[in-house]
């Protein structure tokens, strides 16, 4: 009797929010249709003007859309007798008195933090659980029993707001922790903006989950300096994305890019397939300076002076002129496709001087341009200035490295015949992922083809370019990007749409934070690709080097780390698995230590009795298709309503996609990678291409784990004592 008061006395809360909610969205409904309506008449300052509040009002309806389920889920009880909600959003009456205070805000913290040996000025911390807009239930943890006030009514029941949370159905789209945040998490997510932070944990601690809190809360708390910049979030996957797509939106803030580092550069498709020991050459380093050195390959001088006859004069093309005017292009340092410009303009500048030197009369400056222009539109000129110095695209250029062995072994001096051989691709193949990297090193260098950017006929100030300069220097960003280049992204931003939708088709736009998931996969070159979208290298990195399985992957942070952030990088690890239940864990863990993976310490939150099961498969059936059938059966009946995957080496998908029934979910080694499941079956697992990868599929289920191969169990698997078979 006494919880459901305490139920009914909530819900006249959650009433009073919801109703806020409504009247906020309704205001910014009838603001919208009332910019909509006025049209896209008026001065160029008030159309910008009414895009702006255009997109303000669409912002706060889509975030009113976003936190509708489960708008409050906690309230604090303070020693003063006040008390405080606590919800994915903040809301104000009319007179602006709080009603519902933001999970990001300062004020909140003390709902994640708080303990019983610590509580502050908490006297009680209520978990409030709601259905839609209904209150379902309501639990206390008391962390001062001294100062509880007996009028607040309070008591403790169920297994606690994490736990209960741990035992829902997974539905295929990930899940906020905002309600359950633990301290240890906390302290990741309230952590300050400036430098790298790099989270390590184990499968199931929560990684992904506070990489997006802390994406959510910074941009809460720096508004100012990444409303206008934005923050770009990299994952793995397109159905990794998917699969978080909801996240950010449901805890307030709809302002975020996200894509996979393919996805940085538009209009690239890297559908593709080579070796890991083709993607660990590409994904090195190294590969920035095979790409300067195609780059300035592409600056070339003739073998020979050439003479030509313009109008009756004759004119020579001397080498030693294209040779001055490349050394001047250079000193600009302006990318390759802009700084020929001033290439041309010096070597015509050379030729009309020997053009001007043969006329009897002086000529003035209309003259000059007129000869200049004419020597310029002469064929056999125009021919040799695209010789010594083409546009290139950098698709043309990655085409042309890969293609001609003698352009390789000139540019890459340092790999071996071998290496070469592993990099040769004719022209015309098919992009793979590690050529992105490649690509996007070429496109800074080379800079926008002539006439395609609408800077191109502008440029920018001088006080733009230094202000570039400065940025540059003081990030330690030098090499990576130019200062031409940096400021023409900053001068060129357009106003129109999201800064999220003007980020996403802008190859240069350059972000406030970045946010990267299972960023141990990521190589050297990738990282070099995300710095310099980051000039301030305001990161949150989180991933766990035992997972790694990208040939050019981190498997120790220091040694990726340090480069590209000397000092200014921390790590912290996230130590408990609130995902996978024990038993799997152990699993897991075992598996590891025998495989000599570097594996985090990784202490699970609850036990499941019999959550594992291990199957060795019959002679007849070597790929355990009949007992991945029959556990499937079994596993459907069990997770009614929640997910089940069958997961397989990544070359056999094709095989076990014609093996099983359609309704089966069927996923590839690498591609669970971030996946979360009710139930997860791992056939033939001694096909797995490597340790990395049979580790991440042991870890995806949250409740069950079958292993089923004709091997039985994997080497080093220690069988927790719930086993059954």
């Amino acid at each position: 009797m006494a919880e459901e008061q305490e139920i009914a006395a909530e819900q006249t809360v959650i009433d009073v929010l919801y109703e806020r909610l409504d009247a906020v969205r309704a205001e910014a409904v009838t603001r919208l249709a009332q910019v909509r309506k006025e049209g896209p008449t008026g001065s160029p300052q008030n159309r910008s003007e009414r895009d702006a509040f255009a997109t303000l009002y669409e912002d706060r309806i889509a975030q009113c859309d976003a936190v509708e389920d489960r708008l409050c889920f906690g309230r604090l009880d303070r020693a003063s007798g006040e008390n405080m909600y606590v919800g994915r959003i903040g809301l104000s009456d009319t007179s602006h008195v709080p009603l519902l205070t933001d999970w990001r805000a300062p004020a909140a913290a003390a709902f994640y933090a708080a303990t019983a040996a610590q509580p502050g000025d908490v006297v009680n911390r209520r978990h409030i659980t709601t259905s839609a807009r209904t209150v379902t239930a309501v639990e206390d943890d008391v962390l001062n029993v001294e100062a509880l006030d007996d009028s607040t009514g309070s008591q403790l029941s169920g297994e606690g707001a994490l736990l209960a949370s741990l035992g829902k159905r997974r539905t295929g789209r990930m899940g906020d922790i905002v309600a359950t945040i633990q301290a240890e998490q906390d302290a990741v997510i309230r952590a300050p903006r400036e430098g790298a932070l790099v989270v390590q944990g184990g499968p199931g601690t929560g990684k992904t989950a506070v990489a997006l809190h802390r994406a959510a809360y910074l941009m809460y708390h720096h508004r100012a300096q990444l409303e206008r910049s934005g923050v770009l979030l990299i994952g793995p996957s397109p159905e990794f994305l998917a699969y978080i797509d909801h996240v950010l939106p449901s805890l307030g803030e709809t302002g975020a890019v996200s894509t996979t580092i393919t996805g940085l550069v538009p209009g690239i498709t890297a559908s593709g397939r080579e070796s890991d020991e083709v993607a660990l050459l590409k994904g090195h380093e190294q590969m920035a300076r095979v790409i300067r050195a195609a780059v300035r390959e592409r600056a070339r001088l003739p073998q020979e002076d050439e003479h030509l006859t313009i109008e009756g004069r004759s004119i020579t093309i001397k080498r030693s002129d294209i040779a001055d005017a490349r050394a001047k292009a250079r000193r600009d340092s302006r990318s390759h496709n802009r700084a020929r410009a001033t290439f041309v303009s010096a070597v015509v500048s050379r030729l009309a001087d020997q053009f001007v030197a043969q006329l009897s009369e002086r000529i003035d400056e209309d003259d000059r341009r007129d000869i200049e222009r004419d020597i310029r539109d002469h064929p056999r000129v125009r021919t040799v200035l695209n010789l010594c110095w083409m546009p290139m695209t950098p698709q043309r250029l990655l085409e042309d490295l890969f293609d001609r062995p003698e352009l390789l072994a000139h540019c890459a001096p340092h790999l071996s015949a071998t290496q070469r051989a592993l990099l040769h691709r004719r022209r015309g193949s098919a992009l793979t992922d590690a050529d992105v990297p490649l690509i996007d090193e070429a496109a800074e260098l080379l800079g926008e083809m002539p006439g395609s950017h609408p800077r191109a006929r502008g440029g920018v100030s001088a006080e733009e370019r230094e202000y570039a300069r400065r940025v540059i220097s003081d990030m330690g960003v030098s090499g990576m990007v130019n200062a031409e280049d940096l400021a023409s992204r900053m001068a060129a931003s357009d106003s129109r749409g999201t800064v999220a939708e003007r980020a996403s088709r802008d190859r240069k736009w350059t972000y406030g934070h970045v946010v990267v998931d299972e960023a141990q996969e990521l190589s050297p070159m990738a990282w070099r690709m995300l710095v310099r979208r980051c000039p301030s290298r305001s990161f949150t990195i989180v991933g766990d080097v035992a997972q790694a399985s990208a040939a050019a992957g981190t498997r120790w942070w220091p040694e990726t780390m340090d480069p590209l952030f000397g000092e200014q990088w921390t790590l912290r690890e996230l130590t408990v698995s609130y995902r996978i239940p024990a038993e799997v864990a152990q699993v897991a863990t075992s598996f590891a230590v025998a495989a000599k993976l570097p594996a985090s310490a990784m202490t699970a939150a609850r036990s499941i009795p019999e959550s594992v099961a291990i199957t060795r498969t019959q002679p007849g059936d070597p790929t355990g298709r009949e007992a991945t059938l029959s556990s499937h059966t079994e596993l459907t009946h069990l997770f009614a309503g929640g997910t089940i995957a069958v997961i397989v080496p990544q070359d056999r998908l094709e095989h076990w996609r014609n093996e099983l029934p359609t309704h089966v979910s069927l996923v590839g080694a690498r591609d669970a990678k971030g996946l979360e499941f009710d139930a997860v079956i791992v056939a033939e697992t001694h096909l797995f291409a490597s340790a990395s990868d049979l580790f991440v599929a042991l870890t995806r289920p949250t409740h069950r784990l079958v292993v089923i191969d004709s091997d039985g169990v994997p080497e080093g698997v220690e069988i927790p004592t719930s086993y059954t078979s």
